[in-house]
């Protein structure tokens, strides 16, 4: 099939916990975008159990198809390209998703197309706001905090990543020692708008360090010892909540003031910053704000997708695949699902603390 033919992609995104997929067309505009989460075994388990949430993708995947199909009113004969997160991610739930992928462009005759995760959420912005290479990418999460120069399709320069634990999963350990719910992003959040974020004096690692990276373990630590010491009640509860959103977001608004700073090294010849953030956590609104105030000081310009399209979604998944395909072409179906997929996997090479190497390869 012809590239410039190539006008309606389906996109499943099964990595971790969501069973999600998106239809998109080459135009750039979103036909449907379904999402079929796991909160109530979530609520049960107080986390994401890997096996579980497999055994789920396999029984939500047919909804899935059928709903975004429907909202989009097309056919599975109307899709011309079949993209797929193929890694990173918790590997159960990306073989369901990768061999559901290959199976419907075996049937349909269509091309396959493996996109990794991270590059779905870094390429957000260009589907939904049409922004244009080169940008600043703050990729935060509940498995990855990281800022990324997207220099180009394909060509990312990491300027700062976690040394430990990341934002997302920050939050949904303080939301389960407060015993407020999962997932920790929004229950945080909600319960934050009423709390004074001056009540507690919770630490902010890495602040202010010539160090570009995060870290967020010693903030978890912190926070767990905060709790012990106090007697919970709503207020206290909410104060908690609104202090440790404070420290995790002065903590991604510093790091990132000094990534700008690197990145307009690199990009001398752009009259205007663009700064893009994506991930789930992008969907906290009082961070959003705080990054906003950054970028006005800098005078650089922000993008952050909508809401639905920050956490994880098929339609991010559907565009990505549809930019790697314009540029590589499809993948063989012969593709093996990935665990560890980083954008850059020479990170190590210029910061050895960045990242360890495990028997699986670079972590992402």
């Amino acid at each position: 099939m012809s590239k410039k033919n190539c006008k309606n992609i389906l996109g499943i995104e099964t990595s971790c916990d969501d069973t999600a997929i998106g239809i998109v067309t080459s135009e750039k505009k979103i036909l449907s975008n379904i999402v079929i989460n796991q909160n109530s075994n979530l609520t049960k388990y107080g986390g994401i159990i890997p096996e579980i949430a497999a055994r789920d993708h396999l029984s939500n995947i047919d909804y899935a198809i059928h709903g975004a199909l429907d909202e989009a009113d097309l056919e599975l004969q109307d899709m011309d390209l079949i993209t797929a997160t193929g890694g990173p991610g918790l590997i159960g739930g990306v073989i369901v998703g990768t061999v559901f992928a290959k199976s419907l462009a075996m049937s349909l005759d269509r091309p396959y197309v493996a996109v990794n995760h991270l590059e779905g959420h870094a390429l957000t912005a260009r589907l939904t706001d049409n922004v244009k290479y080169p940008y600043l990418l703050l990729l935060v999460s509940g498995g990855h905090t990281q800022i990324i120069a997207v220099l180009e399709y394909g060509k990312y320069v990491r300027l700062s990543s976690t040394l430990d634990d990341a934002a997302g999963e920050t939050f949904d350990k303080a939301a389960k020692i407060l015993d407020i719910g999962f997932p920790g992003g929004p229950m945080i959040e909600k319960m934050a708008i009423d709390g004074d974020h001056k009540s507690f004096d919770l630490p902010k690692p890495m602040y202010n360090s010539k160090n570009p990276n995060f870290s967020f373990s010693g903030l978890k630590t912190a926070f767990n010892q905060t709790v012990t010491r106090n007697k919970l009640n709503k207020t206290v509860v909410k104060d908690l909540c609104a202090s440790i959103q404070k420290s995790i977001s002065d903590c991604l608004v510093d790091r990132t003031k000094f990534a700008i700073s690197k990145f307009k090294e690199m990009i001398v010849n752009e009259t205007k910053i663009k700064l893009v953030v994506a991930g789930g956590v992008a969907s906290n609104l009082f961070i959003r704000e705080e990054l906003k105030k950054l970028c006005l000081e800098t005078d650089v310009l922000f993008f952050a997708p909508p809401l639905s399209l920050c956490t994880d979604n098929g339609a991010m998944i559907a565009w990505a695949g549809y930019e790697k395909y314009n540029r590589e072409g499809e993948t063989n179906l012969d593709f093996k699902p990935r665990p560890r997929w980083p954008l850059d996997p020479e990170a190590h090479y210029i910061n050895p603390i960045q990242l360890k190497i495990g028997k699986n390869g670079v972590k992402a």
